[in-house]
């Protein structure tokens, strides 16, 4: 099975001087960075998902801002893919699933924000496309939620989510366990 790698919408809106500043975001980050770095060690597909915002009331990801560009610690090299989307689902009005067949990926690795939002909405989608998915959950960060006057904190819907997400859709793991397999 031919591998990739997805990192969803690691942009600098998501941390701490950002418009929408998520819990858990720098470790995610260099989570995320220690996955890329193996892709390309070898030589593995790579594809970054930008997510920009279109929605007139949107208050963050805003178009030809600094907080909708790719954070430095992931930032693309020129040979690797951005794929913009305007959806939770990076497959949703995109040209990812057509870019994952050329190159015959059958196993996509996903990491990046927001685990409640899309990074699931994108993981089930490749499931339900066909794509076998593994999600690399300490690469990923979220934040609190409101629910009913409540607050639910963003530890308890990151693991709701990888709990769900690893129930069916994907193969849920951690970084140090995901790489030192992978490099085996």
């Amino acid at each position: 099975m031919k591998t990739a790698l997805l990192l969803i919408d690691i942009q600098n809106d998501y941390f701490p001087k950002g418009a929408n500043p998520l819990i858990g975001i720098e470790k995610a980050a260099n989570n995320a960075a220690i996955l890329l770095n193996c892709f390309r060690e070898k030589e593995m597909p790579v594809f970054h998902i930008q997510h920009i915002s279109i929605k007139r009331d949107a208050t963050f990801f805003l178009p030809n801002t600094n907080g909708v560009k790719i954070y430095e610690s992931v930032l693309p090299l020129p040979s690797e893919e951005i794929i913009q989307k305007y959806f939770p689902n990076a497959f949703r009005k995109t040209l990812l699933f057509d870019k994952l067949k050329a190159v015959q990926i059958d196993d996509i690795v996903i990491c990046g924000a927001m685990s409640h939002m899309c990074v699931d909405a994108t993981t089930r989608a490749a499931f339900d496309l066909g794509f076998s998915c593994t999600v690399i959950s300490d690469a990923c960060a979220t934040k609190d939620l409101t629910y009913l006057n409540e607050t639910i904190p963003a530890c308890h819907v990151h693991g709701s989510f990888m709990a769900a997400l690893g129930s069916v859709y994907a193969e849920v793991r951690n970084t140090k366990d995901f790489t030192s397999s992978f490099k085996e």
